[in-house]
């Protein structure tokens, strides 16, 4: 690497903070005792950037930013892919969707893993559950505790309020589209209450013990609905405009203006009314974190925040229409790989870090804050050392890499499509009428094909199984618009980034099956960068 690329990716917060000395990669006097708590706190297509705290007008997030305050928060944490199931599955294993093989939402039941989290913590003693969305390869009979919610029903007690069934039922017959007005059903009825109430419960039932907890609410996913005092919370009027509006299609391909007009044949207009969308979405939001600081108040109570590790991510991002597009679907923008992370609890040192994290890296992170060894096959970082303040390594957490595409060849013009490929009415027994009809945005058009992602500073690229590339300088375009790939301008930062990719893609191979001829890992925290010789790329013989 030249060192004024170096400089200037240093400076742009591609390579962390301090350099680390080999005296401080043992992690035997890092353990807190006696091993903690595990809450990992979940929100779906929860789009970073939208709080207080992180410069919006608008206070969405309160507790969560007062949970960054006193934890430690990191700003430049990616998803693995921009999918729930994907994303969900490398938050359990460690691993990115290549190695794990589940590339889409249908194929969770795959998974491929030797060891995950909740194998890892039930073997320390740990009482584990899961209060809310799955949509993972996880099944019942796997933790003590398992109240499950999906995208068309949530759990129910055995004689559940009559508000419960109806606003179920109504919430369903909504199919995952834009509420004009506000829910006609009390706070209580939504997802989000009665899955803090459920967390509640597990907490009720077993904080004596050491337990583990998942509680993974479905907001602010479509459908964008919200009841009083939510609805209109942050008014349409009163929004700041988008970063790019549905002009910058113009500079996209074929996938986006494809995603854009299969939504104008759902929703015809719709985009005149983005600011409702906007709107919604942030009143969830709202919605989501006060029942967030319900949760933790129980826990208060209790006494158990002291003695808990708390975790919040997302599983990735919305487009919250910028681009006039709606939920996810097409491509690799930061709206939608870019994740809130968040970290609190015993062990954790308050600070906000620009590091590049993933969460792949959550996994080997709780095994190690637990006393745990990182299993065989795992590929994420643990990010240990850094919350209990300790020097790290720069250069592991330079840059971030993530994937997209169920594989293939991308579809195009040619193929002529119809729009009507990716409609969609519901799951028996739950149909809508045709006219309530919506549309499924990861179909295999939007999907086609296979993209991998490096980001380093303020540089991204984008690479595909065609050899087609997007570089884009996020400080001066952060929409993503101007691709800077094979200009003579970025030569040095384009070289650099397609190094940078490609040692990702080597380093994440996957190593399972294991055989008989032992592999050496790294010793501690499955930090590669203290056994390289110089920096990467470099000239060097092993």
């Amino acid at each position: 690497m030249k060192r004024r690329t170096f400089l200037e990716l240093a400076a742009a917060g591609a390579v962390g903070t301090l350099a680390n000395p080999a005296s401080e990669l043992d992690a035997s006097d890092r353990l807190p005792s006696p091993n903690p708590n595990i809450l990992i706190v979940i929100s779906d297509q929860h789009r970073t950037g939208l709080t207080r705290r992180s410069g919006y007008r608008f206070d969405t997030s309160p507790t969560l930013d007062r949970i960054a305050m006193q934890g430690v928060a990191f700003d430049a944490a990616y998803g693995t892919q921009p999918a729930c199931v994907p994303s969900r599955t490398s938050l359990l294993t460690g691993r990115w969707p290549h190695a794990h093989r589940v590339r889409q939402n249908s194929t969770g039941s795959q998974a491929y893993f030797r060891e995950d989290i909740f194998d890892v913590l039930k073997s320390k003693g740990y009482k584990t559950g899961l209060a809310g969305k799955n949509h993972t390869y996880l099944q019942e009979g796997k933790l003590d505790f398992w109240r499950e919610y999906n995208d068309l029903r949530g759990w129910q007690p055995p004689h559940p309020s009559t508000a419960v069934v109806e606003f179920d039922d109504w919430r369903r017959k909504l199919n995952f589209a834009v509420s004009p007005v506000a829910t006609p059903f009390p706070v209580e009825t939504q997802f989000a209450y009665r899955i803090a109430s459920d967390a509640i419960d597990f907490l009720n039932q077993y904080g004596h013990e050491p337990f583990a907890l998942e509680v993974s609410f479905p907001d602010p996913h479509d459908p964008e609905q919200v009841p009083a005092p939510y609805f209109d919370l942050y008014p349409p009027a009163d929004l700041p405009d988008r970063s790019v509006g549905p002009e910058a299609l113009k500079q996209k391909g074929f996938q986006w203006q494809w995603m854009r007009g299969l939504q104008e044949s759902i929703y015809p207009g719709y985009d005149k009314q983005w600011r409702r969308y906007v709107s919604n979405y942030l009143g969830s939001l709202r919605m989501l974190d006060d029942q967030f600081a319900r949760l933790l108040r129980h826990m208060e109570t209790l006494h158990l925040l002291e003695s808990t590790l708390i975790v919040y991510v997302a599983d990735h991002g919305d487009y919250v229409m910028d681009f006039g597009l709606m939920r996810k679907g097409v491509g690799m923008p930061d709206s939608l790989i870019r994740i809130p992370m968040v970290w609190s609890g015993p062990g954790v040192q308050p600070g906000r870090h620009t590091t590049s994290v993933s969460i792949a890296d959550v996994m080997p992170t709780l095994c190690e804050a637990v006393g745990a060894r990182i299993p065989v096959g795992v590929q994420g970082r643990s990010l240990w050392p850094i919350l209990q303040g300790k020097n790290y390594p720069a250069d592991e957490f330079r840059s971030i890499y993530a994937e997209g595409g169920f594989g293939g060849l991308y579809y195009d013009v040619s193929d002529n499509v119809p729009f009507s490929v990716a409609e969609f009415r519901g799951i028996p027994p739950y149909i809508v009428p045709e006219q309530d009809k919506t549309f499924d945005e990861l179909n295999f058009v939007t999907q086609s094909g296979t993209t991998k992602m490096v980001r380093m500073g303020e540089w991204k690229l984008i690479y595909d199984m065609m050899g087609y590339g997007q570089l884009y300088n996020l400080a001066r375009d952060p929409g993503e618009v101007n691709n800077l790939f094979n200009s003579s301008e970025t030569s040095s930062q384009q070289a650099l980034l397609m190094a940078e990719l490609l040692m990702w893609t080597i380093r994440t191979q996957d190593s399972l099956p294991e055989g008989a001829y032992r592999t050496k890992w790294p010793e501690n925290h499955n930090w590669y960068s203290p056994y390289r010789h110089g920096e990467a790329p470099t000239a060097f013989v092993p």
